[in-house]
């Protein structure tokens, strides 16, 4: 069974930045199409950036040029790091394969606010 382990968020003024860690088992971060997902109150999850094996990546238009992804292999790890961050933000951030299995994390709160 993968485990997938978010950690970084916080609370953060608009503007801000912060950086996102996925650790994972299993060795998976290099071997797999990776996605940074977010899901804020009342709506539903969306995917907001992927990193693929070829390590290109590709952006929701909402975080394109604010956000991101990256990965260290060796620690079998993925990276989000979000700069320029907005209220419409403020979610909490979870990380899995692509497409999704059903084996989420808790996930990380990120909250935007002044």
């Amino acid at each position: 069974q993968v485990q997938l382990v978010e950690s970084g968020g916080g609370l953060v003024q608009p503007g801000g930045s912060l950086r996102l860690s996925c650790a994972a088992s299993g060795g998976i971060i290099s071997i797999t199409d990776m996605g940074w997902y977010r899901q804020a109150a009342g709506k539903q999850r969306e995917l907001i950036a992927t990193i693929f094996r070829d390590v290109s990546s590709n952006y929701a238009d909402s975080v394109k040029g604010r956000f991101t992804v990256s990965r260290d292999n060796a620690k079998n790890t993925m990276y989000l790091q979000m700069n320029s961050l907005k209220p419409e933000d403020t979610a909490v951030y979870y990380c899995n394969v692509l497409p999704p299995k059903p084996y989420w994390g808790q996930g990380t709160q990120v909250t935007v606010s002044s």
